[in-house]
């Protein structure tokens, strides 16, 4: 456990990054898998230092901060420039997958006016990033992130949703390095 007190005067960031028209994706493990280990190589090799994480069916809430050379804003298209081509190729190649065409022709659709982008586009434009810089605010935020899959009737009890940094919290080992607050 840390003292965020100390740590408030650098930059730390409640995000959302949300995908295309909020489809349902990350209903299936196979996705899930890619963000996790995503969020792994940016904590391992890009300075990502995560407080609070929970991923839903369609969006990712996160408390976190960066060190070293990369900034937030870096990391943040780093990682959804490689989850965009990891989700496309691995759902292009899912022939099991019932919503494949339908999700394909929403991710290439959102893609089609945009000139960064070749085929599809996976995440929505831009980065929600917003400054924490009250401790009132931080809890708030973490309050926050392990209540959603409560509000949305996923499971009864935060620490139960394996996508969430709420089991670290609880005295246990989540899926991702958190650094608790």
């Amino acid at each position: 456990m840390i003292n965020i007190q100390n740590r408030i005067t650098q930059d730390i960031y409640f995000t959302t990054t949300t995908v295309v028209d909020w489809v349902d994706i990350f209903t299936r493990p196979r996705y899930k898998h890619i963000i996790i280990e995503s969020l792994q190589y940016c904590q391992q090799n890009k300075g990502l230092l995560i407080y609070a994480w929970v991923l839903m069916s369609n969006h990712l809430h996160m408390i976190v901060s960066a060190e070293g050379e990369n900034t937030m804003s870096d990391i943040l298209r780093d990682f959804k420039k490689h989850t965009n081509k990891e989700i496309i190729s691995s759902l292009e190649s899912d022939i099991q997958e019932s919503r494949r065409e339908w999700m394909l022709n929403r991710f290439e659709y959102a893609a089609r006016n945009d000139k960064k982008i070749k085929n599809y586009r996976f995440w929505q434009d831009g980065n929600d990033m917003q400054p924490i810089y009250m401790y009132d605010y931080l809890v708030q935020k973490l309050n926050y992130i392990h209540q959603n899959p409560v509000i949305a009737e996923i499971v009864d009890k935060p620490e139960e949703y394996k996508y969430s940094s709420a089991i670290d919290y609880a005295g246990g080992k989540g899926l991702l390095n958190v650094i608790i607050v």
